[in-house]
């Protein structure tokens, strides 16, 4: 291929993602105050329930409805019916395209009422054989009630996903992206006005409220949409078929990312002592914060620009576009991974160390927190480079590597929480029955880095390419400014005399931005020059 048009094409596709970096900006805002939200629900969790029985018995009620949702209507449907509704309207066929969202829609409502009434009738055998079977019998009877009371909310959660892929596949970002923030809000409201007199039960109806809400921050920009609705399903339309042919392997995968969590919650079940479930639990959260917030929003922008790319046979211009936005995510995960490493302790404290979150609490989570957080970086270039899969209307490959990874992940949970189990005798003198958890969480993290590995790897072969040499020399850049800050920080929490946990945690973030961001700077990292191109964009807009 000629030089010159191969540079203009990575010219148009770093300036091509600086565009998309206004959006992703917007969307990130909202993700921001999704996870502040979410935060704010664990805090006020953690407050009033500590890690109990009663919290335990809420997280795992959680896990199935959640499970649920997502096999119906979340990434399952939004995958699958995003690039099958860009076709259409890449071939000006807008109505058929609406008939087929309403098809859509109607099957998924259906679906999910009867998902819901069977899961409902089956839950005290779910609980108790598959799903906790190391809860007494109290904490099992709690989880079975709190499960059937957040059914009706699966049922919301339905259309309120599809609604979610419909406005994106618009690009109708804002709303959507605002929308988990009510959901919190939902739960939040619930636990502070009727916990004292329902308990942990405010919890599961604060569940159903912020689903109700969820659904309904979406509706005004619903409305702005030339949309017909058909009451059908629709089983004979071709875009309908092609969807659930696309949404069938999805499914598969995250029934085996979902199967990793109840391996989680059926093995810290049988750990001796209560509050592992929840610790997990909030380790995994913590983790997630800084990838909903830089993963999600990054992704969610760009899916719709790879599904219409792919659509047009644009492969140049998504490899390109791709390779960029890896070692973007890169460049903002490394540290973030740094950070909640060697500063976990402290974060955990000042978030959660109220009511009924004792230091002990503060340790269980600060340590499933450092493990989770070794597969943050994984975590976050998945999201992206599974959406690259689905663009190309390929959903069966993530889900043949996430099997292999879910395997991985069962092997490693027993052979980890074996081992840490024996370190938390020999090297600690004493043993602590939190001390497992820690293996749980790295069997995960160990799991997702070779199966983002291994995606990023066949995506790379079946790209082209994904700028190889460009990625090394920015991977290197990034490590070495990651170890300098963690140096750094290390020191300065070893040195500094303590002082209250927002002290420690406000400077100790600040300090280490400060630390990575000067480090790039000197050793020119080009990630640099995206960052500071965007700025300067938006600043002129």
């Amino acid at each position: 291929m000629n030089p010159a048009v191969e540079t203009s094409r990575k010219r148009s596709a770093t300036e091509s993602l600086t565009t998309f970096a206004g959006t992703a900006t917007m969307v990130m805002v909202a993700f921001v105050l999704s996870r502040v939200s979410g935060l704010v629900r664990e805090v006020l969790l953690g407050s009033a329930f500590g890690t109990t029985s009663e919290l335990d018995a809420f997280r795992a009620a959680s896990r199935v409805t959640e499970t649920l949702y997502l096999l119906i209507a979340g990434g399952a449907l939004g995958s699958a019916f995003i690039p099958t509704f860009h076709v259409y309207l890449a071939r000006g066929e807008r109505r058929t395209a609406w008939r087929v969202a309403s098809a859509v829609m109607n099957l998924v409502f259906v679906i999910s009422l009867a998902g819901a009434l069977v899961t409902a009738l089956i839950a005290p055998w779910l609980v108790a054989q598959v799903l906790a079977p190391g809860y007494d019998v109290a904490t099992e009877a709690l989880t079975v009630s709190l499960l059937r009371w957040q059914l009706l909310s699966i049922v919301i959660f339905a259309v309120s996903g599809l609604l979610m892929g419909i406005l994106n596949a618009n690009d109708h970002f804002l709303l959507p992206a605002l929308a988990p923030s009510l959901y919190n809000g939902g739960i939040i409201a619930g636990v502070l006005l009727l916990q004292g007199r329902y308990g942990v039960y405010s919890a599961a109806v604060g569940t159903v409220a912020g689903a109700l809400m969820h659904l309904l921050v979406q509706l005004p920009a619903l409305r702005k949409l030339d949309w017909d609705y058909v009451p059908t399903l629709g089983l004979r339309l071709e875009g309908v078929r092609e969807v659930g042919r696309l949404m069938g392997p999805r499914v598969l995968g995250i029934a085996v990312t979902q199967l990793n969590f109840w391996v989680n919650i059926n093995l810290g079940s049988r750990i001796t002592g209560e509050g592992v479930v929840s610790a997990l639990t909030y380790g995994w959260i913590l983790m997630l914060f800084p990838q909903g917030i830089l993963a999600q929003s990054i992704a969610v922008v760009l899916f719709p620009s790879f599904s219409a790319q792919a659509a047009r046979a644009q492969y140049a211009e998504m490899r390109a576009t791709l390779a960029v936005a890896i070692r973007a995510l890169l460049y903002l995960t490394v540290p973030a991974t740094v950070g909640l490493i060697v500063l976990g302790k402290p974060l955990v404290e000042l978030l959660f160390m109220h009511g009924a979150f004792g230091i002990r609490a503060v340790d269980m989570v600060a340590w499933a927190l450092a493990w989770y957080a070794v597969g943050l970086a994984a975590h976050s270039v998945l999201e992206v480079v599974t959406r690259a899969f689905y663009a190309l209307h390929d959903t069966a490959t993530p889900v043949w590597v996430g099997g292999g990874a879910m395997a991985l992940n069962v092997v490693l949970s027993i052979a980890l929480m074996g081992a840490f189990g024996r370190i938390g005798v020999h090297v600690l003198d004493a043993y602590e029955p939190w001390v497992p958890l820690g293996g749980l969480a790295l069997a995960n993290s160990l799991a997702t880095i070779v199966e983002t590995l291994t995606l990023t790897l066949l995506l790379r072969g079946r790209m082209g390419g994904l700028e190889g040499r460009q990625l090394l020399s920015s991977g290197w850049r990034i490590v070495a400014a990651a170890a300098a800050m963690g140096g750094v920080l290390y020191g300065y929490l070893r040195l500094v005399p303590a002082q209250s946990p927002w002290v420690m945690g406000v400077s100790g973030v600040l300090l280490g931005a400060g630390v990575f961001g000067l480090v790039t700077m000197l050793l020119r990292s080009p990630e640099i020059d995206l960052v500071l191109s965007a700025v300067r964009r938006r600043m002129a807009r």
